[in-house]
């Protein structure tokens, strides 16, 4: 509750950009998911520009209609997320697209000696 009263707070003033900087990463899965179908109808109902900072890439492609990757200091790749709306974290099409990411993020990583 107090992550959908947070998310309130930051739409009151009408922003016209939205920054969340992991915002669910403390959450059970199963608010997680309700948040995810939140975030997705306010997308949906007020078209405001969302800034997500995730560190989970299944998240990223749930939520995001670009995914880029980033290293400190520059950006690697991005992705285009063209998927229907709203989006299931669960299905076997996002699932994949997020594995195709994952792959590319570790050959950054792997790149990087990290």
């Amino acid at each position: 509750m107090k992550q959908r009263v947070a998310l309130a707070r930051a739409l009151a003033p009408n922003p016209r950009v939205l920054l969340m900087d992991e915002p669910f990463a403390a959450l059970d899965a199963l608010t997680r998911e309700q948040l995810y179908g939140d975030i997705q109808r306010i997308w949906r109902d007020r078209r405001k520009t969302i800034v997500f900072v995730t560190h989970n890439v299944r998240e990223a492609v749930c939520l995001g209609d670009r995914v880029l990757l980033f290293s400190p200091g520059r950006v690697h790749e991005e992705f285009t997320v063209d998927l229907p709306r709203p989006r299931d974290i669960n299905t076997v099409e996002l699932t994949s697209r997020a594995s195709s990411i994952v792959t590319s993020l570790k050959a950054i990583t792997k790149g990087n000696g990290e």
